[in-house]
């Protein structure tokens, strides 16, 4: 879909459809009711007769409006204005590009960036309009032998108040279009089936992205991670037929590319059966979305180099399959970390952590000034958090409110989890330096307490997606989070570097306050 930014009156459009707003009790957005006074009350008088009362999400296709250039003008439910905030915004842009895909519209100018959202700025509308357009036409039919006919319009045009906001709106356009294909990759990666999605091809993905924008990609495998000592990792792969593969992408985006990176590792399991301590039958065809982490960390490294954000940012995968086999890794046993520590696995089931535990012992030799974690962690957050938030650890409580901050601009939202010593007492074992799990209660804390025992040479964080990674049922399928997240994350973290103020939904010449990484 082709994308332009512009500002004009509505009735001026000649195009196939125009979008504009209505708030609750059918009181017109600012644009609907431009074209209402050109119509002589055509849009109030079809309100009136009840077509619509302006409900959130819901939506009217209006022919021949007169004294409109255009062939259809749809009307958005707003919901109420007192309440009209972010999410609503998004659920209304979410339902308008819904609509359009019923309709034969090839060409749109939406008036719905138009709309205002308190404490956000042109860009931040036009960015987010473009973040949910591209998330709601998204399809994956690549393995079905006759694709989905659904109709989606050819280009569509983000109106904005005023020609002085075309800047910002473009800027903002360019944002959403590298989010969204951030997203896109992560969605792809993790809908493809794990007979496809193999540890080496996760990893030729990841290389041939990285290639393709300029940034350096190194891919090993076992020989080599064996050398490196990462025996707790390579314990999990050894059950499967497929080789594991460690991905390290990097991005020198800052002007010294001695400062420090920021880097992201992810989970990449590409099937999860559980292994030894293997899982029900009944839904493990979704254990293909536990290297969800991975295809999230990917997706933000796609969208940041694009975005030519100016940091050096390194990304980092550990990928392979947990399968049971006469080689697998078996209940009781106890392997040797990178960092030198052993480890009791009690259940095999719990392997991620035993993959990134040797991937963060790794990353220290970048000297990082901060490490982010991604995986599709424990069930245990999924029950504790549901599908709504990211489960979010951290060693400095700064950096657990930077990433929350950033989750809360973009609807990515995450909620800051306890990881207190008292939690580290679950992992003692009486045979190794600690244990793979910690029982049943506080499943997700102590899991990241384990990671924790990992990450103590650096800012550390964690994010357990288990919850968020996918969805089931009818529309089941990867949702592409924390990829927006991340990327304003790291957006936020390259505007101190520049000196700029934090984006927090205002301008940003405006002085806002900053996050103390130091907070206790």
């Amino acid at each position: 879909m082709e994308f332009n930014i512009k500002s004009g009156s509505p009735e001026k459009q000649r195009v196939a459809c125009v979008v504009v707003g209505v708030y609750e009790t059918r009181k017109l957005s600012f644009a609907a009711d431009l074209l209402d006074r050109i119509s002589n009350g055509f849009i109030t008088d079809v309100l009136k007769r009840g077509d619509m009362d302006g409900k959130l999400g819901t939506t009217l296709v209006l022919h021949s409006v007169p004294h409109t250039l255009c062939d259809r003008v749809m009307l958005v439910g707003l919901g109420k204005e007192r309440d009209f905030r972010a999410k609503e915004y998004r659920e209304a842009i979410r339902a308008s590009v819904k609509a359009l895909s019923a309709t034969q519209s090839n060409e749109v100018v939406s008036y719905l960036s138009e709309l205002h959202v308190k404490k956000h700025d042109v860009e931040w509308m036009v960015e987010q309009a473009t973040v949910v357009t591209l998330d709601a036409l998204y399809r994956f039919d690549k393995f079905k032998s006759r694709q989905d006919d659904v109709r989606e319009p050819r280009k569509m045009t983000l109106a904005v108040p005023r020609r002085s906001d075309l800047t910002d709106g473009e800027r903002g356009l360019l944002r959403g279009q590298a989010i969204a294909a951030g997203m896109k990759l992560a969605k792809d990666l993790a809908n493809a089936p794990g007979n496809v999605c193999t540890p080496s091809y996760l990893a030729e993905a990841a290389r041939d992205m990285a290639l393709a924008f300029g940034a350096e990609a190194e891919v090993m495998g076992p020989q080599q991670l064996d050398e490196l000592k990462m025996h707790s990792f390579l314990s999990v792969a050894k059950g499967s037929d497929e080789e594991a593969r460690f991905v390290v992408l990097k991005h020198f985006g800052a002007k010294d590319k001695n400062d420090r990176p920021i880097v992201l590792v992810g989970k990449g399991i590409t099937f999860d059966s559980g292994g030894i301590s293997l899982k029900p039958g009944e839904g493990m065809d979704e254990m293909k979305y536990d290297m969800g982490g991975a295809a999230a960390v990917l997706g933000a490294f796609r969208a940041a180099v694009e975005m030519k954000l100016p940091l050096n940012l390194i990304c980092v995968v550990a990928t392979c399959e947990n399968m049971p086999s006469g080689r697998a890794l078996k209940p009781g046993d106890i392997v040797t970390s990178m960092s030198g520590q052993t480890i009791e696995v009690l259940n095999t089931d719990a392997e991620g952590r035993l993959v990134l535990c040797d991937a963060l012992t790794y990353v220290e030799r970048f000297n990082p000034a901060t490490v982010v974690d991604v995986a599709t962690l424990t069930g245990a957050c999924v029950v504790a958090l549901g599908h709504i938030a990211t489960g979010l650890y951290s060693n400095q409580d700064g950096l657990a409110k930077e990433l929350w901050a950033a989750g809360e601009e973009v609807g990515d939202r995450a909620w800051h989890m306890p990881l207190w010593d008292e939690y580290q007492e679950l992992l003692k074992s009486p045979f190794a330096d600690m244990a793979n799990i910690g029982g049943r209660a506080g499943g997700s804390v102590s899991a990241a307490c384990f990671l924790s025992r990992f990450a103590k040479a650096y800012d550390w964080a964690h994010l357990d997606i288990a919850g968020t990674a996918w969805r089931g049922g009818k529309d089941k399928g990867a949702t592409g989070r924390p990829v927006p997240m991340l990327v304003q994350f790291l957006q936020d973290r390259a505007d101190i570097a520049l000196g700029n103020v934090v984006r927090r939904g205002r301008p940003r010449r405006e002085v806002v306050e900053t996050v103390d990484d130091d907070a206790d």
